[in-house]
């Protein structure tokens, strides 16, 4: 009988459909990998193991040693020995490393805690996974290797038999991996059942014993790992077609518009290196994809080309062959250079204020005489914006937070064309919008290519950047992996560069 089943589990946000009849099971003691592209519901199927998204939330079953489990909280959850560690750890950073990992349950007599007790335990558990830390140690003082050995320990005090781990060595140094291998290749042999998701297939087939895939919200299959190959997983991940939704672009690519050179960026507070010494150029009228999965850089390499990047950087940038520096975003608006951020209700707009307000922003100097704004040149410069860009709304001073998702990104668009760029750089422009409004923000790509602009693309959908894009450049640990013209960029070839697998 398997530790875990989950059996025909089906997930809805909305109108979208982010897990359709996804079956997985996992034995004691087996190392199980979970592998797929960026959106294809690995995230969201733990979030539903892990009682994240509470039972009558979702649809399908659970069973735990045979029995059906209905999880109302991650307490439940952990209850049934359920324990998920996630990219981004859950640790109180002023705190120690004791009392992390008994946070919420520790013990204690007549309401007062047994230090004494706690570190004892804490310092056993420590030990036992090969950490020689103090346990009265604060996390803050741990590196991010031994803070992901903690959420372990964590998980092992709540006698965990079922151990969830996202994407866990993404931000490891080599020795940390090898350090975190040994340990669950311990666990493996203690009965823990080992749930890992990661996009780095040489460790997928290093550790695991089986391999899910999933695309698109279902399950492609199950295969055990001695028996499939990188290239086989691969093509299940990818496993479509760039599809006829994409316009056709007239590329008639010009000069060299934006040109970086060696261009790298360190995690605030940290030596560890996002951005990696990476080099490319865009000319106008040409639309330049950058591909990678989930950790490989991508944003974070647009925000230092920005100016937003909080962290040490450095390197290299010419616009229109002119070597500029850009410190801030203020630096990069005057330079030519626009940002649609991936994350459009936080960094992108106003959501209280007017289409007309956010369409302004950036370029109130345009709208402006002297230091004080004119109301009728700013009307009808939003005005003429909305028509271009049909922006859906009964006028331009509707709120922005009303409109739908497709008509907010519009509006963002429609913010950095009135700067009136010499490059665009755009970060999941089509995320959270649905099929017809991206068909919509594709034509609008395409047709600002083709008047000259210069377009930097960054999209977790493959398809979206083979569909879009004259050139791709892969990511893949913050370094470029590989670089295709159009013709030479397929999935396969992309998806294998970005997992390092080229």
């Amino acid at each position: 009988m398997p530790l875990l089943e989950m059996n025909a589990i089906a997930k809805h946000f909305g109108a979208t459909r982010a897990l359709d009849g996804v079956t997985l099971s996992v034995d004691a003691g087996e190392f199980h990998a979970i592998v797929g592209e960026n959106g294809a519901g690995k995230s969201t199927l733990m979030k539903v193991l892990s009682g994240v998204y509470p039972a009558g939330s979702f649809a399908g079953e659970i069973k735990i040693d045979g029995q059906q489990q209905r999880f109302r909280t991650v307490r439940d959850s952990e209850a049934a020995g359920v324990a998920i560690i996630f990219q981004e750890l859950s640790l109180v950073p002023e705190m120690s490393v004791g009392e992390n990992i008994f946070l919420g349950r520790e013990p204690a007599t007549l309401g007062v805690i047994n230090w004494h007790k706690l570190y004892a335990d804490a310092s056993k558990l420590t030990r036992d996974l090969g950490l020689s830390i103090d346990p009265r140690l604060p996390i803050n003082r741990l590196g991010i290797g031994q803070q992901q050995l903690v959420e372990i320990a964590k998980a092992l005090s709540q006698d965990a038999r079922i151990l969830i781990l996202d994407e866990p060595t993404a931000a490891l140094t080599e020795s940390e991996v090898e350090t975190l291998f040994r340990i669950l290749a311990a666990l493996k042999t203690r009965g823990v059942g080992i749930i890992y998701i990661s996009h780095k297939l040489n460790e997928v087939f290093q550790m695991s014993d089986r391999i899910t895939i999933l695309r698109d919200g279902k399950t492609v299959g199950t295969f055990d790992a001695d028996r499939t190959s990188k290239e086989a997983v691969i093509a299940g991940m990818v496993g479509r077609e760039v599809s006829d939704v994409f316009p056709e672009g007239a590329s008639k690519s010009g000069d060299i518009a934006f040109e970086c050179t060696a261009i790298s960026a360190h995690r605030l507070g940290e030596g560890r290196k996002v951005v990696d010494e990476v080099s490319f150029n865009v000319r106008k009228g040409e639309i330049l994809g950058i591909a990678g999965l989930m950790g490989s850089g991508r944003s974070e390499l647009l925000m230092t080309l920005f100016g937003a990047w909080q962290g040490r950087r450095s390197g290299q940038i010419r616009v229109s062959g002119k070597p500029v520096t850009i410190s801030s975003p203020k630096d990069a608006i005057k330079n030519g250079v626009a940002f649609v951020t991936e994350d459009r209700k936080r960094y992108g707009l106003v959501l209280d204020q007017t289409i007309k307000a956010n369409l302004t922003l950036a370029s109130l100097k345009r709208t402006s005489d002297g230091f004080l704004l004119n109301p009728a040149r700013e009307s009808a410069a939003a005005r003429a914006s909305m028509t271009s860009l049909r922006i859906k709304a009964p006028s331009a001073e509707s709120i922005v937070g009303d409109l739908s998702g497709g008509n907010q990104q519009k509006v963002v668009l429609g913010k950095w064309l009135m700067t009136e760029p010499t490059v665009l750089f755009l970060d999941e422009p089509t995320r959270g919008i649905d099929v017809g409004a991206k068909q919509e923000i594709y034509a609008m790509i395409n047709r600002l290519a083709a008047e000259g602009l210069a377009i930097v693309l960054v999209s977790s959908e493959l398809p979206e950047v083979l569909g879009l894009s004259d050139r791709v450049l892969v990511l893949h640990n913050g370094r470029v992996a590989a670089e295709f013209n159009k013709n030479d960029a397929t999935a396969e070839n992309v998806m294998a560069a970005a997992t390092a697998n080229a």
